[in-house]
């Protein structure tokens, strides 16, 4: 297993620990992927895994991946009819644990 899918386990199981449901993984569409699709009780999760040994995984996350990530979610909710809350989260995984950053924009 390599260090993205290692990392995309690790936060899967990390989001169910905190009581969200895993709707999907790997979603992609033209535009790009989603790493993983959770829902809380309220919210759709949006989630771009950063597995790294570095500690810059945040800094990857551009404005011009972001719009990519927006065009993807927008297409997600198309063909799934959702029309509940969502916001766009980063796990962030390294040698030293597991960081849950939510609702990031730029």
């Amino acid at each position: 297993m390599g260090l993205g899918q290692e990392g995309e386990a690790k936060a899967r199981a990390f989001l169910l620990d905190q009581g969200l449901s895993i709707i999907a993984t790997n979603f992609h569409s033209r535009f790009g992927e989603i790493d993983i699709v959770a829902k809380s009780t309220k919210t759709l999760h949006f989630i771009e895994v950063k597995s790294t040994k570095h500690e810059d995984a945040l800094g990857r996350i551009t404005p011009a991946k972001m719009q990519k990530i927006q065009k993807t979610i927008d297409y997600f909710l198309y063909k799934h009819a959702f029309t509940c809350n969502y916001q766009i989260d980063a796990i962030i995984v390294t040698k030293n644990g597991l960081e849950w950053l939510q609702n990031i924009s730029y």
